[in-house]
């Protein structure tokens, strides 16, 4: 449903939240390296979300990536708004371009409930929303903040 940059974009964003939640910035060679995206690609993201002000960059030796507000104010919709826009709540889930409700595709119905149901979710959930839970051991985030078995 999102694409490859969305989802880079999120797993960043995460990742950023996580590593700046007592202050300071995480440069683009530790989320690259700790998420496994190619770091090139992965600027490209980050400038996005700079540019719809879900980041702040600060270049030099100290300079990295921080959230431009707080965690909880920070909803995953936004970071997928600002890279993939609005219309993947609404696309089709087979890719037709002319699949609406009065013109529905095979799986509409089934996708339409799918589709709205990931929005409400993503509408619901905060970066701190996650980040807490990767706290409190009961998920991960990424490779970079997997412990050792």
């Amino acid at each position: 449903m999102f694409s490859r940059s969305c989802h880079y974009g999120l797993q960043a964003s995460l990742f950023i939240a996580h590593e700046t939640a007592d202050g300071g910035k995480v440069d683009l060679v530790t989320i690259a390296t700790a998420q496994d995206i190619p770091r090139h690609f992965l600027s490209k993201i980050l400038q996005t979300l700079v540019k719809q002000k879900l980041l702040k960059s600060t270049k030099g030796p100290n300079g990295g990536f921080e959230l431009m507000r707080p965690a909880h104010k920070i909803y995953l919709y936004e970071i997928v708004e600002a890279i993939d826009g609005l219309d993947i709540f609404s696309q089709c889930g087979l890719g037709f371009k002319l699949c609406s409700n009065n013109h529905p595709c095979p799986i509409h119905d089934d996708f339409k409930v799918l589709r709205d149901q990931t929005k409400e979710l993503f509408n619901q959930k905060t970066l701190q929303m996650l980040i807490e839970d990767v706290r409190l051991g009961n998920s991960i985030l990424g490779l970079g903040l997997m412990e050792e078995a």
